[in-house]
């Protein structure tokens, strides 16, 4: 018996493949981790699949081992499944073929999502899927979240009959992580269907099973004399598939009551324009058809779900015969081809069946998630029945180079009358997607509602903006995009008001609550003008509160989500209040109990206090013409900002033409442009204490977004500062003619908090103060002034902690979480090396934070030198970086074989010798950059004067390529997940190789960008994601693995702990003439820690002895000195202690106690035997 849940796509996936399978071999991948992740959780709590069993979940190093395991369990007789999405899925292409060619029946689920082409884009298309369609896997395609459910069933179904194992795809993002009021099939019902037809499928394939009581031998080689006729043999298997898909739909149809076709027409009968499309579109276009058939039109869809084996015969017999016109649309685009995949299918089939007499066009739409609405379909209808109709367009986008896109004219909405639509305009990780997704399920879970909510980000890691799109109705919901027209719209943060056009989306007579400390006074000049006009000629219902001043009273720092979520229950009526604010509790007892009663009971209180504090906006009249208001004074003239950056920050980025990209058409884009953001969104940022404060710059060492820079300049630089611009002598005996500062820039500040909790001095000399006040005292400006001076002279040296500070970080206000453990260590890295860094970054959170758009963290020195950056992908960033590394050797060498060429044939002495120190100083990276600048300042005008044609030509060359003269410092940086499990193979050759390439390893010890899994890094008893009952195997000394060749310089670093050692490995490293391993404790908000300590984290780590410093320097032996420093001391704090102030750890103490003590005395026992064994090597 079927009930009702709020769930998204992934769980309802999930809930079915956990019910058919016996074993699935995963890696986590955005967006189809959350299905292993649903499935592990399952297991952890015993939930048994249909055969009475747990199910068995491996998470492997990579989606090609995943692929592996899977392959193997099913040669074994389990009934296996596996979870993935975009290059995980292409990584598991070659086992696929495999899996096919067996006939082994098994069921891959997919959240289709686009590849990286130019760009990495984490979203949904079909471009991942239709990568596959050659391997011989069925595939079977899903619309909607309900569809994902019935239709995954589908798909373990009637593999097991075929014998040929399926896709069963979905949209990603769209429907994987749409959540929507559906009916769960049941495992009874399930379970009698499979035992009352299914089963003897089941016992075959057990018994072509690998088994040594009835061995057979499987994956020969074969000759060209049989290969071909072997290949042709499994036609009838394929054949079959199509009449078995509509069995199997048949199957599911007698449980759930549900209807579904492998090509299912919607629509007018007599239709003769139709659609053809498969994913979330198809419900876009199913409304847009019912909005235009209501007023007289004859349209329809077609909806593909079975897109291999593709059946030309069902699929022509689902087609009116009164249609006249078929648009095929395609998610992909394949470069170069005819056409897209589907759009060449329907052609190939309307051929072969004789209905020629089609007129069919295609088009591509949604690529990377781009929106899709009804008013596009509408557009695409037109186009259809045009005396011209445009065949091979483009829908959602302007193409104003190529021409290929289509108009979109009219715009119409075709949702469900009386349905309730919501958007709330969030910051990342202040709590308003988890308390929507609350709201949604209490809706759908406790009233007859149907509910649907969907969750818009951009690319930061967190303090980004995040858009929820919640819908209610009395019918189910089918509206596959983002709400356009909306009843009630709230802001969380009051900085948005100026950057983001909230209003115009709301219906007229609609509502807008704000979270500001506004009065109505202070509104007339914080609100812009043209908010003030869309907020009166609406009529808008206004409503305000001062959600921060709620929460911090209560004591929960700035998260006002749950404070957010009762006003919104409470303005907007869609249930009862009282009904509301039980289940709101209810919620936040499941949200919160993990960490603690004290946490529960303050969002009790945060609900409770809410609804007091809400303030009817009674605005004037007058704000309908009002001029005056807030202002965004353009912050650049800077043309790639104005044109590019500027509309996407503005959430305008949809309406960017092609031409716009046309110079960038290589994903090329400059850097240094996140200092154009001036995001503004802390809460509270620091203001320097002059008289407090030492003058040890660590609060700029540890600054996760690089917004705090010392300031050292003698008196006459400082002339020209703003009043407020206060300095001090230095107390360094060495620059006493130098005035110092610290100068923080409040906007671009995410208030974490760590510089001021790690400061020193007995009396802080940085706190923390409201970003309002900041502001006010002038301190922008003077951020402004500080930036703009020259980079510090003082006398300090630069290689140390102190002294690296006056160097300019080349890294700056990324996207990274507030307090990031990992940003610091990139950050000095940049202030020592950047002017001639080459960085190859694996996929991770440092590539998203790193190189996310519409802007760019790397920037440039005032000579324009700065960090070259890269990202490939996620497996082969070692082997990326080695490539970079051996194209710069291969071209200084060139540049070494003319110079010694020109030499020969004679040029003249001054010349000589600057090519002769440069030679001298080939592997000094100091001295061969002033020896470099002196060829770049004479070689243009030697090459130009030179008469003898060959010297002329080898000057020419070695002036074309100045550019390549200074030493370049290759770096590798990555996270665990890379190091330690899918690209260890990769970066272990890479390290053997001996060659000059410096690798960081931000150890968060768990997959930190795809939500939190597990890692061949995670310590025992660390709860993670496929870990959810702790961790119970030892983390991987990767650092003794690499110092084991003997070669490789390798440290284990902290900088929270001992910064002093962090520098010192970077110049060892750095000056070293072969590989470096650079492994950096970077704590993480997976950890369920406060991010604001988190450097003190780090320190804690390493006084408890669970994480251990050392440096392993194999120039010391060629010395005849010990390679091993040991640089942390025996523990000094309790171990335990440590342990359970990370919420990972201390909710495996309270949810399972026994297990916890267990494995904690194991993890401490294992961190004294790594700490003993490095004391050996120290001695």
């Amino acid at each position: 018996m079927s009930k009702k849940m709020t769930i998204d796509g992934n769980t309802a996936a999930a809930h079915v493949a956990y019910a058919m399978s016996e074993v699935a071999a995963i890696y986590p991948i955005t967006p189809s981790s959350p299905m292993a992740e649903n499935c592990d959780e399952w297991a952890t709590a015993g939930r048994k699949n249909i055969f009475g069993q747990v199910l068995k979940l491996a998470e492997m190093q990579s989606e090609a081992g995943a692929a592996g395991a899977v392959h193997g369990s099913l040669m074994a007789g389990a009934l296996t499944t596996t979870f993935t999405a975009s290059q995980g899925l292409l990584l598991m292409i070659p086992n696929m073929y495999k899996i096919a060619g067996e006939l082994t029946p098994c069921v891959f689920h997919v959240s289709a999502r686009a590849l990286a082409y130019h760009a990495l884009n984490i979203f949904g298309d079909h471009s991942d899927v239709m990568a596959c369609r050659q391997t011989g896997f069925a595939m079977l395609c899903s619309n909607s979240v309900q569809e994902v459910m019935d239709l995954a069933l589908v798909s373990h179904l009637a593999t097991l009959k075929a014998k040929v194992p399926f896709i069963h795809f979905f949209d990603g993002f769209r429907t994987s992580h749409e959540v929507s009021k559906i009916e769960v099939i049941d495992y009874l019902d399930i379970k009698d269907t499979v035992d009352k037809k299914y089963m003897p499928y089941i016992d075959e394939f057990r018994k072509r099973s690998l088994n040594p009581e009835h061995p057979v031998q499987k994956g020969t080689a074969q000759n060209p004399d049989i290969y071909f006729q072997n290949r042709e043999a499994c036609n009838s298997y394929y054949n079959a598939v199509p009449q078995i898909v509509e069995e199997a739909m048949e199957d599911v149809k007698a449980i759930t009551g549900r209807e579904y076709k492998p090509y299912q027409y919607y629509g007018a009968n007599d239709a003769e324009s139709i659609i053809v499309i498969m994913g979330s579109g198809a419900d876009a276009v199913s409304e847009t058809v019912d909005y235009l058939n209501a007023r007289g039109g004859k349209y329809g869809v077609l909806k593909v779900r079975l897109y291999r084996p593709f059946s030309a015969k069902m699929f022509a017999d689902a087609i009116p015969a009164s249609v006249k016109r078929i648009a095929v649309l395609d998610r992909v685009k394949e470069s170069g081809s005819a056409g897209e995949p589907l759009y060449l299918d329907v052609i190939t089939s309307l051929h072969e069946t004789n209905r020629k007499d089609i007129v069919v066009t295609g088009g591509r739409y949604g690529l990377g998630s781009k929106e899709f609405t009804p008013s596009m379909v509408n557009a695409i209808y037109k186009n259809m029945e045009s005396k011209d109709a445009k065949n091979h367009f483009t829908v959602g986008i302007v193409d104003d180079v190529t021409g290929t896109s289509i108009d979109v004219t009219e715009t119409i909405d075709a949702s469900a009358k009386g349905a309730i639509s919501c958007k709330f305009y969030g910051l990342g990780s202040d709590g308003t997607v988890g308390s929507n997704k609350n709201s949604i399920k209490i809706i759908g879970d406790y009233t007859e509602k149907y509910a649907q909510a969907y969750f818009a980000y951009d690319s930061k890691k967190s303090g980004g903006i995040t858009v929820s799109h919640l819908r209610f109705g009395d019918t189910p919901i089918r509206s596959s995009y983002l709400i356009d027209q909306a009843d009630f719209v709230a802001c969380h943060n009051p900085s948005y008001v100026v950057k983001y056009d909230m209003i115009s989306d709301l219906k007229d007579g609609g509502i807008f609550l704000l979270n500001s400390p506004w009065s109505l006074a202070e509104m007339e000049k914080q609100l812009p003008a043209s908010m003030k006009n869309m907020i009166a000629k609406k009529h808008i219902k206004f409503y305000n509160i001062d959600a921060i001043k709620v929460v911090t009273e209560i004591g929960l720092g700035n998260r006002i989500s749950t404070t957010m979520q009762a006003c919104f229950f409470k303005l907007a009526n869609v249930i009862d209040y009282a009904e509301a604010d039980k289940h709101m509790k209810e919620f936040v007892v499941k949200s919160f109990s993990k960490k603690g009663e004290k946490i529960v009971n303050m969002n009790f209180a945060a609900i409770d206090n809410a609804i007091a504090n809400i303030q009817e906006v009674n605005y004037p009249e007058s704000w309908a013409t009002a001029t005056d208001g807030a202002v965004t004074k353009p912050v650049t003239k800077d043309a790639y900002f104005t044109n590019i950056i500027a509309p996407i920050l503005a959430q305008e980025g949809q309406k960017l033409p092609v031409s716009a990209f046309m110079d960038h058409a290589d994903g090329t884009v400059p850097t240094g442009t996140t200092k154009y953001e001036k995001r503004g969104i802390a809460v509270k940022v620091p203001v320097w204490i002059k008289e407090n404060c030492l003058q040890c710059n660590q609060c700029s060492f540890v600054c996760p977004h690089a917004c705090i820079i010392p300031v050292a300049q003698k008196a006459e630089a400082l002339e020209k500062a703003p009043k407020t611009f206060e300095t001090v002598p230095m107390k360094n005996p060495k620059a006493k003619e130098y005035n110092f500062r610290i100068q923080v820039s409040p906007l671009d500040c995410s208030g974490c908090g760590n510089c001021a909790n790690i400061c020193p001095a007995k009396q802080k000399a940085l706190v923390m103060t409201p970003l309002a006040e900041v502001l006010a005292a002038g301190q922008a400006k003077n951020w402004e002034f500080a930036d703009k001076l020259d980079e510090s002279d003082v006398p300090i040296a630069r290689d140390s902690v102190i002294g690296s500070q006056f160097n300019r970080s080349l890294f700056e206000f990324s996207g990274a979480c507030a307090g990031c453990g990992e940003t610091p260590y990139l950050k000095v890295i940049t202030q020592l090396y950047g002017d001639r860094m080459i960085v190859a970054n694996a996929t991770g959170c440092s590539s998203i934070y790193g190189g996310s758009a519409p802007t760019c963290p790397y920037s440039k020195n005032k000579k324009g030198e700065g960090p070259a950056w890269a990202n490939s992908l996620f497996e082969d960033n070692a082997e990326f970086g080695f490539g970079m590394l051996t194209a710069t050797n291969q071209r200084r060498v060139k540049l070494m074989e003319d110079m010694e060429a020109v030499m020969a044939l004679g040029v003249d002495a001054d010349l000589t010798s600057k090519f002769t120190a440069w030679m001298e100083t080939y592997n000094d990276a100091i001295a061969n950059k002033s020896a470099s600048q002196a060829i770049k300042d004479a070689i243009a005008k030697a090459a130009k004067a030179e008469k003898d044609k060959e010297k002329k030509a080898l000057l020419t060359n070695i002036a074309k390529n100045t550019d390549c003269l200074v030493k370049k410092s290759v770096w590798a940086f990555g996270g665990d997940g890379w190091a330690y499990d899918i690209g260890y193979g990769g970066l272990d050759h890479v390290l053997a190789q001996g060659q000059n390439i410096n690798v960081v390893v931000l150890d968060t010890e768990v997959y930190s960008n795809t939500g939190g899994q597990a890692s061949k890094s995670s310590p025992t008893g660390a709860v993670a994601k496929f870990a959810a009952g702790g961790k119970v195997t030892k983390k991987k000394d990767l650092g003794k693995m690499a110092m084991s060749y003997g070669y490789v310089y390798v440290a284990q670093v902290a900088m929270g702990a001992n910064m002093n050692q962090y520098v010192k490995a970077l110049k060892e490293a750095e000056e070293y003439d072969g590989p470096s391993l650079i492994i950096c404790y970077a704590p993480c908000i997976n950890h369920g820690i406060n991010m604001s300590n988190s450097q003190l984290e780090e320190k804690r780590a390493v006084e408890a002895g669970y994480w251990q410093l050392y440096r392993f320097n194999p120039a010391l032996a060629e010395q005849g000195k010990n390679p091993f420093t040991l640089d942390s001391k025996e523990a000094t704090a309790d171990y335990k202690e440590f342990l359970l102030g990370e919420n990972r750890y201390a909710q495996l103490a309270k949810a399972k106690p026994q297990v916890a003590e267990k494995l904690f005395a194991i993890n401490e026992k294992e961190a004294k035997e790594r700490y003993a064994g490095y004391k050996k090597l120290s001695e």
